[in-house]
């Protein structure tokens, strides 16, 4: 007799997703307004695929219970961090916390590189686009939506970012990411 035990994969469309209203929309582009959100970032200086992944495994150890409470923390969608374009290796990788939790709720890090604080993201130009959010991909998208920023004469008011919705085992054609920029 066999046992085959079958991983469960949580798809992106049952985790937790900021609230946003969306304004504007044409085609994969849309303008947000988000509401604001509390994240669990941290600070990685290095090339943009090592920056993701290694952001991506620290703020998951905090969730996954090394915290001053031993506490889980569910998962959320998506995994936040900052655009290589331009970049010359500081990045930030941030995961949105879930709402039940506050400010005062969450527990503290165990580890001094991650820090909790509440994100205003406000009015955002987003580009959605499929397939593995590598550098290059990212490189493209970002000049796409600045097509999109030029074309509606909107003016950008911070830095790109890239978010992640799948986890590592959904395939290609089923994964979504966004390359997105705070706006005036």
């Amino acid at each position: 007799l066999f046992i085959i035990t079958i991983p469960v994969i949580i798809m992106a469309s049952e985790l937790e997703t900021p609230i946003y209203e969306i304004l504007e929309k044409s085609g994969s582009f849309e303008i947000r307004n988000y509401d604001p959100m509390i994240i669990a970032v941290t600070k990685v200086n290095n090339g943009f695929r090592e920056s993701t992944y290694t952001g991506f495994r620290r703020i998951a150890n905090y969730i996954f219970g090394n915290n001053d409470q031993n506490m889980e923390i569910a998962m959320t969608a998506p995994v936040l961090s900052t655009s290589p374009v331009g970049n010359k290796g500081h990045y930030e990788v941030a995961f949105v916390m879930p709402r039940e939790h506050s400010l005062n709720t969450l527990p503290e890090p165990s580890i001094l590189t991650i820090e909790i604080q509440e994100k205003e993201l406000g009015k955002m130009a987003v580009l959605r686009f499929g397939g593995w959010a590598t550098e290059s991909k990212v490189i493209k998208y970002q000049k796409t939506l600045m097509g999109f920023l030029d074309k509606y004469n909107l003016y950008i008011k911070g830095e790109f970012m890239v978010a992640q919705y799948n986890s590592p085992w959904a395939i290609p054609p089923f994964r979504r990411n966004e390359i997105m920029v705070r706006i005036k």
